[in-house]
């Protein structure tokens, strides 16, 4: 492996976790399939943000921020894990949460939300619209904060930009240390795709750590085009920042967009029997916003092609439980 000079990190996730051989889907699939456990990088904070919440609090922590201020949606799990990490780096958090209700705010405090309320997050509540233009949210909390004496970090949706990256970049450097432990190589690495940060972060880091998996990612909302630009973005501003010297091509990026069915946090029967089937077999918790879709489209894929990932594959499982236990009127008629 390559040596990888990362910049200054804060410690916040509980790593390495865990790579699983699924046995059941391994004999259901006819391939030998892996779960790489970042449910596992805590407890509240579960999940594959906090691998890119390490990077962004070290830079919040160096600019002298008292204060950070994210986005996502009402159950966002970027948004869980940036406020229950501010507090314990002692620093306050602002949510910019997109609403599904009219007025904005009246869901249901449950989930990811309770966590963020009983941290004490402020909530800022946004409609759709809003979110869509959510730079001018951004801007006015920006000045808001300024005038008040504090002293904002403006972190992205999911973490995903060129520092979130090298959470990711470092999560593949674990991965390769544990093929070699394992006496294993893996031919593709599969994830859920939301905001476009785990992607770029897992083609740099197979690049940087010298990796040969390809890197299968099965988008949860929007469409293939839009997130090839959105990772490609990431790649080059984290190249030029940090001057990485890796030949990188849009044409290497493998994004499924069939997968994501009726919408962002959207459940389609289908899916929801694959998340129980999951549990009820190797005891896989996945959730139906983003492991879920991720895990039924390559489920489906290995099933219409046996060797379409190759013969040994390995899932990301990028947490999202909170977000599960706050679907129980989706999930809860398929239990019989």
């Amino acid at each position: 492996m390559n040596r990888i000079n990362y910049p200054d990190r804060v410690k916040l996730a509980s790593m390495p976790t865990p790579i699983v051989r699924l046995n059941h889907w391994s004999r259901e699939l006819g391939v030998d399939l892996y779960v790489k456990h970042d449910d596992r990088t805590g407890s509240d904070l579960s999940g594959n943000k906090v691998r890119k919440l390490e990077f962004h609090f070290a830079e919040a922590q160096a600019r002298g921020c008292d204060v950070v201020v994210t986005c996502g949606g009402v159950q966002s799990n970027h948004a869980r894990a940036t406020a229950i990490a501010a507090r314990q780096l002692g620093l306050d958090a602002v949510l910019i949460l997109r609403s599904r209700t009219t007025p904005p705010g009246g869901e249901p405090v449950d989930g990811n939300l309770f966590l963020d309320r009983l941290v004490g997050a402020r909530v800022v509540w946004v409609t759709p619209d809003e979110y869509r233009s959510r730079e001018a949210v951004y801007e006015r909390l920006d000045a808001e904060l300024r005038l008040a004496g504090r002293t904002p970090y403006l972190m992205p949706e999911g973490g995903s930009d060129e520092v979130g990256a090298w959470g990711y970049i470092a999560a593949v450097e674990e991965i390769a240390a544990q093929e070699s432990e394992m006496g294993v190589r893996f031919d593709a690495i599969v994830h859920a795709v939301g905001s476009g940060g785990t992607t770029a972060g897992l083609v740099l880091g197979t690049k940087l750590a010298g990796v040969g998996a390809e890197v299968r990612g099965f988008a949860v909302c929007d469409d293939t085009a839009y997130f090839v630009s959105r990772v490609m973005s990431i790649v080059e501003r984290t190249v030029d920042r940090y001057q990485l010297r890796i030949p990188f091509s849009s044409n290497e990026l493998r994004i499924d967009d069939r997968y994501k069915g009726v919408g962002y946090a959207l459940s389609r029967p289908e899916e929801i029997s694959l998340i129980k089937s999951a549990a009820r077999t190797d005891g896989i918790i996945l959730d139906p916003v983003y492991t879920g879709k991720a895990f039924f489209g390559m489920v489906d894929l290995i099933r219409a092609d046996r060797l379409s990932f190759g013969r040994r594959v390995l899932f990301v499982h990028t947490g999202g439980i909170f977000g599960l236990l706050a679907a129980t009127s989706d999930v809860v008629p398929s239990l019989a």
